[in-house]
């Protein structure tokens, strides 16, 4: 590969020895323990919390070779050396993993699912919401993404590369785009002295191109909604931080909505001699995939001034309906900076053209004008380059923004327009992607000052460990790049019948907009209700009026009713979409009409399901205890009344307990419950409580006492037939999982402690049980299960093996290991009475958490 560079001075690297080339095979290398995540504290004890042992977090950055520690990286978070390969090569969950007695379970599921895949695939042109044949492969490569809340997301994987992109609302696309790239170029004295890609990637385009960095001297470093990654350049006495930063900021409803991301460079020089540095960011017009083969792409070039702050870069127009955008390349001038441009190049050709005139001088020629559009199956990208000097033993900073402008969008469907959040800020032309760069690079300092403020508190406690730090703001990214839309309400959305029963509806919904997220990347249904049930606290500790927002709007789903006939995939019963007075499942499909169109989930017909209505109660109250909305709570407690009237015909001896209908009846939809159980029974008597409560503040008296009796009745009901002396029983069947430890069966005294309920007057499950039953689980699902390293499994038999029963009930679920591990705390936190029993407990949450986040 030529680079234009003398022999003499190119310098590739190998672990080990920085002067040498670096061979692709890196096997058989030697392993050195480096810390990750060490603490500022370099003395501290190593049995202190928040000490970050090797043990811990040291294999992923064994490889590690280089001395550089980067500018202003932090102690905590997440972080791996480029070099690294991981051992473990996950795959798809599929038929291989499901025991024949399971397969034979899901037979009649089998067979109603290929037939709907077919016609929704081959027919329809649809993409199934939940596609069991066509399945993502698994690639541990992703990293922090980039774009704030509701208005797309693109993807930085841990190496650099762009590789999951979401600018379509709700629908993914896994595809690496090779061309997406930053490039450093070194100049001595006039000549041009080392320049590289700055990805280890060995691609078959862009052949000029000098790729294959070597990762042993370059890391990476996630604390969302920021990420570093630090390159030490072989031989050159330069050291590379990238500062990525993202918007997201609690409690804040215009930036966290905008579609942008900053890379900030701080090169530092070692040496004694004076550098210019230049650093090229080069960007495809699209993805390269069948919505670029039309053709007609375009790009231009921008300048805007702006209170005397001067931003340059690229626009790359991408018409392609329904939904066109424009991405824009952008660079913040300074007096000590250049910028330049190249308007338009192949991505798809060896690049010869932009690497030379990158190599001739450090710069792009800048041509004037818009490209020609491109034609038909040819690529189009296009770069924007910063020049600095760099002094001896100094540093200089260059600035880059990434930005697109999706202002109106389609779902799948295609029925209506929606207009994001943002473009009530930036307007919905289509043209604002110069003003969104432009406005990014001038606030990202403003930006990361908020950001500081908010997560200082938690990084600082010297009481918490390091790994639990990491965590706590890494797991958040799934709030922006969770399909995230955020959309503007108009007017004429809501139905004038149904709002007027809810005075702050339309406030509300007018105000902040209309919020809504995936159960998952891969289970393609928005505010699948069941699960925010888990994820909830994120959106109503940071961004309270969204979740008081998805609240409305799951209350107007809530009195409605599509009474269209379909079948179900599971039990073949055919039924209505949507009944009147239960919760829905989810929102919509956004490859359908979501809002819409509710209840895309299809597997089983939620309206008998016994979990959704009684997780409305929780979190109504939850928000009300939190934000002290009464105004909310008024508003919440006639659908409140209405579900729970829904609930209470599956309570058959009127014994003040319900019962579970004999099939997969609730979140674990693939987990048989017979009878009162542990989860739904502990869920109904929390939401029976709750009622209470809301009934005092209501002013019902004649509800309050409704709801107190059969409390008192549940209750008694619940402790007799499902404690065991050691846990709740699963269930009440016949059948041998009716003994399995349940690890979330304290789920309702969960949200009854974060409601400011559970104990004193209002206890309802008797402390001593509770904190028997978390020991129980700890001993059980967590130490008792894959060696202890793999978090709580969801069910386990007494006898300590996993509860095989269903495909669900050997899993780990990530939100209900995190639910687990926060009910813990809140017991040594309130249950200092029972200081005796649970000694042991603070430790145990800390090391579910822990095991947990190995995990993850």
């Amino acid at each position: 590969m030529g680079t234009g560079v003398p022999s003499s001075e190119q310098t590739s690297c190998a672990k080990g020895d920085p002067q040498v080339y670096c061979p692709e095979d890196t096997g058989g290398t030697k392993v050195v323990q480096v810390t990750d995540c060490e603490n500022p504290e370099d003395d501290r004890p190593q049995n202190e919390p928040g000490y970050s042992s090797p043990e811990d977090s040291g294999q992923l950055m064994a490889s590690y070779e280089g001395k550089a520690k980067g500018h202003q990286v932090p102690p905590f978070g997440w972080r791996i050396c480029l070099a690294h390969e991981f051992a473990e090569k996950r795959k798809p969950f599929n038929a291989d993993n499901i025991s024949l007695s399971n397969l034979i379970k899901h037979l009649g599921m089998g067979l109603r699912y290929l037939p709907w895949w077919y016609r929704k695939t081959q027919v329809e042109k649809k993409k199934p919401f939940i596609d069991l044949i066509n399945f993502v492969p698994l690639r541990q490569i992703y990293g922090c993404p980039l774009g704030g809340i509701g208005g797309g997301t693109i993807t930085r994987g841990w190496r650099g590369q762009f590789c999951r992109w979401q600018l379509n609302p709700g629908m993914y696309q896994h595809r690496t785009v090779i061309a997406d790239q930053f490039t450093v170029c070194l100049r001595r004295e006039g000549r041009t002295v080392y320049q590289q890609v700055l990805s280890v990637e060995r691609p078959s385009v862009l052949r000029s191109w000098n790729w294959g960095l070597c990762g042993y001297f370059a890391f990476y470093h996630a604390l969302y909604p920021r990420a570093w990654t630090v390159y030490q350049l072989p031989g050159q006495n330069v050291t590379l931080t990238c500062r990525q930063i993202t918007p997201i900021l609690p409690h804040d409803y215009q930036d966290s909505s905008l579609p942008v991301g900053i890379f900030v460079w701080d090169v530092e020089n070692e040496g004694d001699e004076a550098l210019d540095v230049s650093i090229m960011f080069s960007m495809r017009n699209g993805l390269g995939g069948g919505d670029d083969a039309s053709g007609g792409l375009w790009n231009e070039p921008f300048c805007l001034e702006r209170d005397g702050e001067t931003v340059q870069g690229l626009l790359l127009h991408h018409p392609t309906l329904p939904n066109p955008y424009t991405m824009a390349v952008a660079a913040r001038l300074t007096p000590d900076t250049m910028i330049t441009h190249i308007t338009a190049f192949d991505p798809d050709s060896t690049g010869q053209q932009v690497w030379q005139d990158l190599l001739q001088d450090g710069r792009l020629d800048s041509p004037a004008g818009r490209s020609t559009p491109s034609q038909k199956g040819v690529g189009l990208a296009g770069a924007v380059c910063v020049t600095g000097k760099l002094p001896p033993r100094g540093q200089c900073c260059l600035e880059f923004s990434l930005a697109w402008d999706m202002p109106r969008i389609m779902f799948g469907a295609k029925g209506q327009v929606y207009y994001r959040r943002y473009t009530r800020f930036f307007g919905s032309d289509g043209d604002a992607a110069p003003a969104l760069s432009h406005y990014a690079l001038c606030r990202y300092a403003d930006w990361e000052e908020r950001i500081s403020a908010w997560q200082s508190p938690v990084l600082d406690d010297r009481s918490l460990p390091s790994w639990y730090k990491s965590a706590l703001f890494n797991e958040l990214y799934f709030l922006a790049d969770g399909g995230t839309i955020w959309l503007e309400v108009p007017e004429d959305a809501l139905p004038e019948e149904l709002v007027g029963n809810m005075c702050q509806l339309r406030p509300i919904l007018q105000e902040y907009g209309r919020f809504g997220y995936l159960e998952g990347q891969e289970y393609r249904m928005y505010n699948t209700y069941d699960v925010h049930f888990y994820a909830s606290f994120a959106l109503i500790m940071l961004w309270p009026k969204l979740e008081l927002s998805l609240q409305y709007d799951m209350a107007l789903a809530t009195l409605k009713e599509d009474l269209s006939w379909r079948q179900y995939l599971m039990s073949g019963v055919v039924a209505p979409v949507k009944r009147r007075n239960v919760i829905p499942h989810d929102i919509g499909d956004p490859d359908d009409e979501p809002w819409l169109r509710v209840n895309a989930y299809m597997i089983h017909d939620t309206a008998d399901w016994k979990d959704l209505n009684l997780k409305f109660v929780l979190q109504v109250y939850r928000d009300y205890y939190l934000t002290g909305d009464q105004g909310f709570l008024r508003d919440m407690w006639p659908v409140c009344l209405a579900v729970m009237e829904s609930e209470m015909k599956f309570d058959k001896d009127q014994d003040g307990l319900i019962e579970n209908g004999g099939y997969a009846d609730q979140t674990y939809d693939a987990w048989v419950t017979t009878g009162p159980s542990a989860y739904c029974g502990g869920l109904w008597l929390a939401a029976v409580a709750v009622m209470v409560q809301m009934a005092a503040l209501c002013g019902t008296q004649d509800i309050l006492d409704k709801f107190s009796s059969i409390l008192s009745r549940g209750r008694e009901a619940y402790e007799r037939l499902l404690w065991n002396g050691h846990y709740y029983n699963y269930d009440c069947s016949s059948q041998p999982q009716s003994y399995s430890i349940m690890s979330d069966q304290c789920a309702g005294q969960w949200f009854l402690r974060a409601s400011g309920l559970g104990e004193g007057d209002t206890e309802v499950f008797p402390t001593p049980h509770v904190v028997r039953a978390l020991q129980t689980i700890f001993k059980f699902n967590v130490q008792a299960f894959a060696g202890g390293s793999m978090g709580a499994v969801n069910g386990m038999q007494p006898h300590g093996v996993p509860d095989r029963s269903s495909v669900q009930s050997d899993e780990v679920w990530v939100g209900v290991v995190y639910g687990l591990a926060a009910t813990m705390i809140q017991e040594v936190i309130h249950s200092l009475p029972y200081l005796s029993t649970i000694c042991s407990l603070a430790q145990h949450s800390f090391s579910a958490i822990k095991l947990l986040y190995r995990l993850t």
